[in-house]
């Protein structure tokens, strides 16, 4: 008997772009085990956003060693015969890394992660790369009311948002779906859900692009 399909699913985007959301709708989808990162979790974040450059570096830290523990559940090999979903991909925390900290402070996340990434982390069979205008993202993070973000600057979003598309702006590391949800309401139109599920379903190579609005240009690099 052929052994059933099982996928990796990670989704990516800026903050306030809805991919926890969209992790748990195809979770459940797909009756999938999802992979959630616990930012409310990191000690930090509240002090991060008060004063980034005073408090970057732990921060940081304490994601790059909680993903990695949660990357380590990845390599159990019992869990590849179910389909797993993750709000996250592990290579974030290097593009937060950068757009936060000092030469000297990046410098020695670097060496910190050399000794605890063990080994090169779970490479997931899609990337869902999520992304929307600033505006659109400044209204989502207010909406949505986490205490902790309410110093966040729309400057630093907008630092967020060009890390995040220069990154899979040359992105080849697994097959890519980059979506433009700037007018897609996963949760209140079943439509908008359908048509981007019917996408991830049939992808298992190369670059994708689904832009249901068609008002908002495909990520570039900025200078």
């Amino acid at each position: 008997m052929k052994k059933k399909e099982t996928r990796y699913i990670a989704v990516e985007g800026p903050i306030g772009v809805g991919k926890t959301t969209l992790a748990e709708i195809l979770a459940a989808k797909l009756e999938a085990r999802p992979i959630l990162e616990h930012a409310d979790e990191n000690p930090f974040l509240q002090d991060y956003y008060q004063n980034i450059k005073k408090n970057a570096f732990q921060t940081q830290v304490f994601f790059l060693l909680s993903r990695w523990k949660q990357q380590q559940t990845l390599f159990q090999t019992d869990l590849f015969d179910q389909n797993l979903v993750s709000d996250y991909l592990f290579a974030k925390d290097r593009i937060f890394a950068e757009l936060s900290l000092s030469a000297a402070e990046l410098a020695l996340y670097d060496r910190i992660s050399e000794l605890v990434v063990s080994r090169p982390p779970v490479k997931p069979d899609l990337v869902v790369y999520m992304y929307a205008s600033l505006d659109r993202l400044i209204q989502r993070v207010n909406r949505r009311s986490k205490s902790y973000e309410t110093p966040m600057t729309p400057e630093y979003l907008e630092g967020v948002l060009k890390a995040y598309n220069d990154y899979f702006f040359d992105y080849t590391e697994t097959p890519l779906l980059m979506v433009n949800t700037e007018q897609i309401d996963f949760v209140a139109n079943p439509d908008d859900f359908l048509e981007l599920f019917t996408k991830i379903q049939s992808i298992r190579s190369g670059v994708h692009h689904l832009t249901p609005a068609g008002n908002l240009p495909l990520p570039k690099r900025k200078n």
